[in-house]
């Protein structure tokens, strides 16, 4: 005893960490969870007060993109630590998308699950000693636990809630026991509650991936009455909605209750983040233009804190530009966590930028976004580059404050200052040619370098006059509304 005493005391005095050192990270991932869907972003209608008050307790960035505009693709991309030519998934599922008449290219179709030989940051931190824990959604593959995961509750290949928000959900694992009337969401903040106390005397990460607000858009029939009585915001006012994110923020505000019952708070990172823009006929992003499924800001501009007791400071807001890719080698770094070295990792460590540690300047960093395949509308349609489709094939890059999208059907271009347009109504591309180069050399280099497939070959079944009259028809009732 007395040398097993000696030894920890020497490590101590090395300064070499223990396991009993080592933060738990609590990563909050939600569904289709728009810029301004917390209060703490903007939102007129949505309650979030347990949010709010964690994201007051650390750092909030208003510059966090998702990698991707839709959710299999931006999840493969957040556990890669990856863009997406490189994992190859570009969609959800490899299908084609929209009517094939309205097609002028073959598609990339790529892959539907993310591939075994790739590591995740899960299984870096499994490596490094923590037990491991995905709660909700996975959607990129048919199980999470050979991607680094100990636990899996809920997670299957599948991007909606298993038989809806309300049980049964026969096919979803751990959660057939559902009690008869608990909402999902609420199920999976519990859920999490049990993994923490079960496992406070070790290093945990918990990968909380809710389905909300993905669709059905089904109230939490509790809240109802509440939202029903209150009058509408002027930016949001979907009752539905709002049951469906209080329901996310009364779970957050469950497990933190769980994490300073055990004293874990303080030696627990938390990170929020959401895998793209928010439901467009549910919610809004303005000043922001597009939703879900789009490369304008809406589509892919997401909220983002991060907050650790000790580490990072309070109150502090970021317009640093970061994205999806972001997240993997900065969990590997709070975790002490170490990388693969036979993986490229796209993105970069952000906890330097987060704690102060080092000067860190991303503000000009390209960020970028590859997606050769098609994203049909649906309801809405008045904030997407047509009214047939939410995105066609194409590439995207960000730079500093300015922001290219280059279209491959008909090589055309759309240049943004968000500095001055955030809401991207002018196109600069004719009136600022010096920049449009730039940032066109910019997306062909990088898609040389990491192999990018660009699809040039013609649709045979494409029909130039049904699409037009297509585009007509649709154009005419957006106008109407």
């Amino acid at each position: 005893m007395k040398t097993i005493f000696s030894f920890l005391t020497l490590l101590l005095v090395a300064g070499v960490s223990t396991a009993s050192d080592k933060p738990n990270i609590l990563f909050i991932f939600l569904d289709d969870f728009g810029w301004k869907d917390t209060s703490f972003m903007g939102s007129d209608f949505f309650e979030t007060p347990h949010l709010d008050k964690l994201a007051s307790e650390g750092t909030v960035f208003t510059n966090a993109y998702s990698a991707a505009a839709n959710c299999a693709p931006a999840r493969a991309c957040l556990m890669s630590g990856q863009y997406t030519p490189r994992h190859e998934v570009y969609n959800v599922g490899t299908g084609p998308r929209g009517k094939k008449e309205h097609r002028k290219l073959k598609y990339v179709p790529g892959t539907d699950s993310l591939r075994p030989d790739i590591t995740t940051w899960a299984k870096c931190l499994q490596d490094a000693g923590y037990k491991t824990a995905s709660i909700g959604k996975w959607h990129v593959s048919n199980d999470p636990l050979p991607y680094g995961f100990d636990v899996n509750i809920g997670g299957t290949h599948s991007g909606s809630p298993p038989k809806g928000y309300y049980p049964p959900h026969p096919k979803a694992p751990n959660l057939q026991d559902a009690p008869k009337d608990e909402y999902l969401t609420d199920t999976l903040s519990r859920r999490t509650c049990d993994f923490i106390r079960e496992n406070r005397e070790h290093p945990w990460a918990v990968y909380l991936t809710h389905f909300a607000v993905h669709t059905p858009i089904e109230a939490k029939k509790e809240l109802l009455e509440k939202y029903q009585n209150k009058a509408p915001g002027k930016q949001h006012n979907d009752i539905k909605m709002a049951t469906m994110i209080q329901a996310v923020d009364d779970g957050v505000g469950k497990i933190i209750a769980e994490l300073e019952s055990h004293n874990l708070r303080e030696k627990t990172a938390i990170l929020f983040f959401s895998d793209n823009g928010g439901y467009g006929p549910a919610t809004s992003m303005a000043p922001l233009k597009g939703y879900k499924g789009t490369y304008y800001e809406g589509g892919i501009r997401v909220p983002f804190f991060a907050t650790w007791p000790g580490k990072i400071e309070a109150n502090q807001t970021n317009e640093t530009p970061i994205i999806g890719v972001d997240l993997y080698p900065t969990i590997c770094a709070i975790a002490g966590a170490e990388k693969p070295e036979d993986q490229a990792l796209d993105g970069v460590n952000l906890l330097p930028l987060l704690t102060g540690a080092g000067e860190t300047d991303l503000s000009n960093r390209e960020l970028f976004w590859h997606f050769p395949a098609y994203l049909q509308s649906y309801s809405r349609t008045d904030e997407q580059p047509d009214p047939l489709f939410r995105a066609r094939p194409c590439s995207v890059v960000r730079k500093g404050n300015w922001k290219l999208l280059e279209y491959f059907e008909d090589n055309s271009f759309e240049l943004f200052n968000l500095t001055d347009d955030i809401g991207e109504t002018t196109n600069l591309a004719s009136t600022a040619p010096e920049k449009l180069s730039e940032l066109k050399q910019a997306l062909s280099t990088w898609r040389e370098s990491i192999n990018a497939p660009v699809p040039t070959e013609l649709n045979p079944d494409y029909d130039a006059e049904v699409e037009k009259a297509a585009l007509n028809n649709k154009g005419k009732k957006r106008k109407k509304k």
